[in-house]
């Protein structure tokens, strides 16, 4: 099966895409256990007081499982609340909340349920079936990123990936990440799931952690996104077979780099809950510190959430 991520938009408009793509093997292994974060997550489940912001498709926030999350909708010119569970845009961002925000009785990820989740959606719902993914202008997505920085968000999730970028655009997107820099904001990108080499406007901002997506024996999925600046400051994490949240029915399983990224923003966000006091560089700098060696140029080290908790431990011990 084609990964959806592949499917050109329509409008010669330029384009943000979101990035998840379809299950199809066995399972081996666990991604929590995969990154060390299952020792992070029975020290904390989060603090109301730490705010995720989710860049992404509307939430089917009356889901049994985000009933017990503290989760606020950011106004903006889409309803945060699903009006579609059918719609690839609701099933997207539905997904993406259950790895940082179900219950822990569920079956996803649940990493942080106990943070606040602030909703911005930018992926319009469609009735349709097809296989279109939702998009966005470079300009909606610019003033989300400005609109979470402004709610108080102190990580934001990006699983979205860029298409047909205009000079304009990049410098709406640029603008708004040199904001969240200022503004002590981190940022989580999906790298892409187009298998290619290289950067788009985000991934290549200096402020902007990317994430690369792998399988459960930590090796680079085949279509994810490479380069040599997410090999600087990007991590991977696991991005394949990874159930989650659905809008209705039985639990999905999906993979991609947009599946990846929570991993990443739950793991600040539960650092964040635990070191309160923490800024934004400090935190960026022990998931740096505690990453696995790399294997090249092109792919950054694998995620070890217990040592970057284990980084900003130590540091406060020697203060």
């Amino acid at each position: 099966m084609r990964p959806l991520s592949h499917v050109l938009a329509a409008a010669n408009v330029p384009r943000f895409r979101a990035t998840v793509l379809p299950y199809s093997a066995a399972n081996h292994g666990n991604p929590l256990d995969l990154v060390n974060l299952p020792p992070l997550m029975e020290i904390s489940s989060g603090r109301v007081e730490t705010k995720i912001a989710l860049i992404d498709g509307p939430v089917a926030t009356a889901h049994q499982h985000l009933a017990s999350t503290n989760i606020r909708e950011i106004p903006g010119r889409l309803g945060g609340t699903c009006a579609s569970a059918n719609s690839i845009a609701c099933m997207h961002g539905t997904f993406v909340a259950g790895i940082l925000s179900a219950s822990r009785t569920s079956d996803a990820p649940s990493i942080a349920p106990g943070c606040t989740l602030l909703v911005r959606p930018i992926f319009a719902e469609s009735a349709s079936q097809n296989r279109d993914l939702p998009s966005t202008t470079p300009e909606e997505l610019a003033t989300a990123i400005i609109d979470c920085v402004e709610a108080g968000a102190h990580v934001i999730n990006l699983s979205a990936s860029v298409a047909q970028p205009t000079a304009q655009g990049e410098r709406r997107l640029d603008d708004a990440l040199d904001h969240c820099a200022k503004r002590g904001a981190v940022v989580v990108a999906a790298a892409g799931n187009q298998g290619t080499i290289g950067s788009s406007v985000i991934t290549r901002h200096p402020w902007v952690i990317p994430v690369v997506a792998c399988d459960l024996r930590g090796k680079p999925i085949h279509y994810t996104n490479l380069g040599s600046s997410m090999a600087r400051r990007g991590i991977t994490a696991p991005g394949d077979q990874i159930t989650s949240l659905g809008a209705t029915g039985p639990a999905p399983t999906f993979g991609g780099t947009s599946a990846a990224a929570p991993f990443v923003t739950g793991t600040i966000a539960l650092l964040k809950s635990i070191f309160p006091d923490a800024a934004a560089a400090e935190l960026k700098l022990a998931l740096r510190r505690a990453r696995t060696l790399g294997r090249s140029s092109l792919v950054p080290p694998l995620l070890d959430a217990w040592s970057a908790y284990q980084v900003l431990a130590t540091a406060r011990a020697l203060r």
